[in-house]
């Protein structure tokens, strides 16, 4: 299975950073571009709960939350552009795909 996952994620020649998951709707990323940008949003999102939590102690109040929720909706958005523009279009999938249909 991974071996074949593996495969399918380098049957890539149009160099997509996201290819479409194999479960559901949404991407994976393909390449290491694709790598570094999701990597970059998860930094993104721990650093900010980290700068909250030295800022603020374990119980910010309720505006700071919201500001903090703003900022990685923003950045959820910003990611979701990017896995758009660089990645296949998406598509419900429930599997490996069937290369006859596509």
């Amino acid at each position: 299975m991974i071996k074949k996952y593996i495969q399918y994620l380098q049957d890539n020649p149009k160099g997509y950073w996201f290819k479409r998951k194999l479960f559901g709707w949404g991407w994976t990323p393909a390449t290491w571009q694709g790598l570094v940008t999701t990597l970059l949003l998860l930094g993104f999102v721990i650093w900010q709960a980290i700068c909250i939590e030295v800022q603020f102690g374990p119980e910010p109040d309720s505006k700071i939350m919201l500001i903090f929720i703003i900022k990685i909706f923003v950045a959820a958005v910003i990611f979701s552009v990017i896995a758009y523009k660089k990645g296949e279009e998406p598509k419900w999938q429930w599997g490996f795909p069937n290369k006859d249909k596509e």
